[in-house]
């Protein structure tokens, strides 16, 4: 990777240079809260991907934990422009971190000071150029998501992710791509790192908030943009394990994974095993607007 700069706590520092403490709670016990952030390369130089809506969700995801983050929204948007000026990138994966820090290592952080870090590096096509055309093979994991009456899946926390790296790789030993992980009830939630879409006769349903999924950006850019072309979007739905097998399409969508087709579930081909004409416009669209193509939406962009 041609970067060498992390943003940490009001300092920028080399590369190299940017470490914790061994007995950092964070490193123990999970407590940070991230974000995962693209900046697309456009004609008008780069474009960060709304920026607000992830800020928004990570100072919100702080709130359960007593987090204070001790820099503001502006202070934080400048550091970011910058670390993308320095590096000279044109487009880019953008990962604001806040954390528990090192003093005491009981399970209260309450003595443990708040750190938070930004860096930003090149990334391509989350789960493989060749997915966005002809889509992934995937299984549904053995492995639940957890309950929002366990941990708030509302907040994106950096320790809860030890359940999507679970269900990432039992997929990948299998010879997967990815997975889709059920929640408590036996309903479909999402992704390890993406939350998903299931078209029927032309008309569009994704798991509710209350199905114990994380509130995804490029989730509700997919629905808006799904409305916008005029399709009808049930973005409250519960959707059964069985229901995927019999969908007309499947898609997933993630910061990472922007719009990503899934052509099997558990080998079972879902329809004709390609992208569908549903996630096709879906995509294109997204594309097309994040590569900034359209004046469209154009208040989704922050430039440096």
């Amino acid at each position: 990777m041609d970067v060498d700069t992390i943003w940490m706590d009001g300092e920028f520092v080399d590369w190299d240079e940017a470490q914790v403490h061994v007995l950092t709670h964070g490193l123990h016990y999970g407590s940070g809260i991230f974000e995962g952030v693209r900046c697309y390369d456009t004609e008008e130089g780069p474009a960060i991907f709304r920026w607000d809506e992830h800020l928004d969700r990570f100072y919100n995801s702080a709130k359960p934990y007593d987090m204070d983050i001790d820099h503001s929204r502006e202070e934080l948007t400048e550091a970011t422009l910058e670390l993308i000026e320095r590096q000279d990138l044109q487009s880019c994966y953008i990962r604001p971190l806040a954390y528990y820090g090192y003093n005491s290592l009981g399970v209260s952080p309450q003595d443990c000071p708040t750190k938070t870090a930004i860096a930003c590096w090149p990334w391509g096509t989350y789960l493989g150029e060749e997915a966005l055309e002809n889509g992934v093979d995937v299984m549904v994991s053995s492995w639940r998501k957890h309950a929002s009456s366990q941990v708030p899946t509302n907040a994106k926390t950096t320790g809860l992710y030890v359940n999507s790296m679970l269900a990432g790789e039992e997929a990948r030993r299998n010879d997967y791509v990815e997975a889709i992980v059920l929640n408590k009830e036996g309903n479909v939630a999402e992704g390890p790192g993406e939350n998903i879409f299931l078209v029927n006769d032309g008309e569009i349903y994704t798991p509710g908030l209350a199905e114990s999924i994380l509130d995804g950006i490029t989730r509700r850019t997919a629905i808006t943009l799904a409305r916008d072309l005029g399709y009808t979007v049930h973005d409250e739905a519960a959707i059964s394990r069985g229901e995927l097998y019999t969908a007309d399409e499947l898609f997933f969508t993630g910061s990472a994974a922007e719009i990503t087709p899934i052509r099997s579930v558990d080998d079972v081909t879902i329809g004709p095993g390609e992208r569908g004409p549903v996630t096709e416009e879906i995509q294109s669209k997204f594309f097309e607007v994040v590569e900034r193509r359209t004046d469209d939406y154009d208040e989704w962009f922050t430039y440096p």
